[in-house]
């Protein structure tokens, strides 16, 4: 039998990068999909992607904008009234930095990525919660990052909505963890995945592949991770191999980290 077989796994951010692939990744293991985005179109491409490769697959597709709270708790109701529970949930979805240094930095653009990145994670957590603490079990994965971990610069925004969420996951751990529920976070660096993309045509707009190449020659394993890397490692902290882990962060970025 597969690791998730059966159990019901909500993927924010599920329209593009590693919510894609987690997806995929998850309906393989035998798991019934709940996939939230703001995008639509997108959501419709992976459930196509999901569906290639695992054409029983059961999944709920459901517009939201995880920063709002109604329709946070609208696509945790929207699920457990579909599915019954709440089984697992990879907390993923959040958007790119401008970057700029930190005393160009806009504070409305600041807010934003916090309210996207930092408060749609600890909503998410507030309503998924509620419904795995009635359960009594329940796997909570956070997309945090490597600057989550670590400084960087010219990402204020991004660094510290990341840092915001292994505060989250570190905190939830710890309330959590007697009622059977365990929170952990991953910590990808040099993924390729759009955001990063986005992020290394900031860097240098006319060619982002030799952005890329300079970024990675400074990593251990001299090469950037690909989104079903991720995934695999989400998979494992969804599933009950992973029953005695709780509040850790797991850096996922070729040993760079290791560096600091």
């Amino acid at each position: 039998m597969a690791r998730l077989e059966r159990k019901v796994i909500i993927i924010t951010g599920a329209g593009s990068g590693l919510g894609r692939a987690a997806s995929i990744h998850c309906a393989q293991e035998g798991a019934r999909l709940a996939l939230v985005d703001v995008n639509v179109p997108r959501l419709e491409e992976t459930k196509a992607a999901v569906l290639e490769l695992c054409p029983e697959a059961e999944i709920l597709l459901t517009q939201a904008d995880v920063s709002q709270e109604d329709q946070v708790s609208a696509y945790v109701e929207t699920t457990k009234t579909r599915f019954g529970a709440v089984d697992g949930f990879f907390n993923n979805a959040g958007i790119e930095d401008r970057q700029v240094m930190t005393e160009d930095v806009d504070t409305e653009f600041f807010d934003h990525i916090m309210t996207v990145n930092a408060k749609g994670v600890l909503l998410g957590l507030k309503y998924v919660l509620k419904v795995m603490a009635g359960q009594g079990h329940g796997r909570i994965v956070n997309t945090a990052s490597a600057l989550g971990i670590r400084g960087a610069g010219r990402q204020a925004g991004y660094t510290a909505s990341k840092h915001a969420i292994v505060g989250l996951t570190r905190n939830a751990a710890l309330e959590y963890g007697a009622l059977g529920i365990g929170i952990n976070a991953v910590a990808p660096g040099a993924i390729l995945t759009p955001l990063v993309e986005a992020s290394l045509r900031q860097v240098n707009p006319n060619d982002w592949e030799e952005a890329a190449e300079q970024f990675v020659a400074h990593n251990p394993a001299r090469r950037m991770g690909t989104p079903e890397e991720v995934a695999a490692v989400v998979a494992f902290l969804l599933s009950p191999d992973s029953s005695f882990v709780n509040g850790a962060v797991i850096p996922i970025d070729g040993g760079q980290s290791a560096q600091y």
